[in-house]
């Protein structure tokens, strides 16, 4: 049983190669933290895809990163409604992220979840 009820708003996304270190500056200085600042935001944790090996059924499967996206972003919420409010509007539009790095992303994939355990 969760110890209260939050949910996980999975972003994932990959970025032109030649704006990755742009994209990865103005996640951790500018995007993440205005993000937190919004009323209901829990915590942001960001990931990067790597291939990897796992131990299934007897043997071992290798598992590459193919054409999933390279980078995801789990941003845990108190609600759903955090999503919709006007902070969050404001939150996700300011410094560089909409002009100078969001047009380099593609493949971007959204999800929520209720975290049940």
């Amino acid at each position: 049983m969760p110890l209260s009820d939050k949910y996980l708003l999975i972003i994932s996304m990959d970025v032109e190669a030649d704006k990755e270190a742009l994209f990865n500056e103005v996640y951790d200085t500018e995007h993440i933290p205005a993000i937190l600042k919004v009323p209901g935001v829990i915590s942001v944790t960001r990931a990067k895809a790597v291939p990897f090996s796992i131990g299934i059924a007897g043997g071992v499967q290798d598992v590459p990163v193919g054409d999933n996206p390279m980078y995801t972003n789990i941003i845990e919420i108190e609600s759903p409604d955090v999503l919709v409010t006007e902070e969050w509007a404001e939150a996700v539009q300011i410094g560089r992220w909409p002009d100078e790095v969001r047009p380099h992303t593609s493949n971007r994939n959204f999800a929520l979840r209720k975290v049940i355990g």
